[in-house]
């Protein structure tokens, strides 16, 4: 079966001819792709209205901090908000760290998940993180661009770092750049401030 694949100029060598190993853009699937903006072919689900404005790709910078870890440190972050006219967004978060100039030294935490939101407007999220930990958070929209979440399910594997309960707030700034903080409980320690970012709008 052929498909049609997108490229970029990198995706061959051209001294060798070795294809790059990145993930390949098919073209071809038979189903729409995920929308990150209103006003596209894919009609935003009405139950998912109170999360609107969160829908973009977003980039920026941010501040990890916790007793266990040797300091605090800055690390790179995008983040995705899309939907495919189902009650949910489909939600991704990529993060590399950075050194004191700003330079990229790694990648760094992902998560994957999805916001859903019932008829009274109480917010549930499903997220995975790739260091093996699943969370279920609840929580509903504080303002019109702001919103609360606080965990009521935390499992993870037998390989994973203790984490005992969980809460996020995000928010719309007037300059239109998405800010979030994070606080955690990790090693049996009480819940306190972990992570903080802003990020700008990069798609959507």
């Amino acid at each position: 079966m052929n498909s049609d694949v997108s490229h970029t100029s990198s995706d061959t060598d051209a001294g060798h001819g070795a294809t790059n190993r990145t993930l390949p853009w098919f073209d071809d699937l038979p189903i729409s792709m995920d929308a990150v903006t209103l006003g596209q072919d894919i009609e935003l689900h009405p139950q998912c209205q109170p999360l609107a404005p969160l829908l973009g790709v977003w980039r920026g910078e941010g501040l990890a901090q916790y007793p266990s870890l040797l300091g605090e440190f800055r690390y790179g972050q995008q983040v995705t908000f899309a939907h495919d006219g189902r009650p949910f967004l489909v939600y991704e978060a990529r993060a590399w760290l950075l050194n004191s100039s700003g330079e990229v030294l790694r990648p760094a935490a992902r998560e994957v998940g999805w916001w859903r939101v019932d008829e009274e407007e109480t917010i549930e999220v499903v997220l995975a993180h790739m260091f093996g930990i699943c969370e279920i958070y609840y929580g509903g929209r504080t303002g019109e661009t702001a919103w609360e979440l606080e965990s009521d399910t935390i499992t993870r594997t037998d390989t994973a770092r203790e984490t005992t309960a969980a809460a996020r707030l995000y928010g719309i700034l007037e300059n239109g750049d998405l800010v979030y903080a994070e606080e955690r409980a990790l090693r049996g320690l009480p819940l306190q401030p972990h992570l903080s970012a802003q990020l700008a709008r990069i798609a959507g």
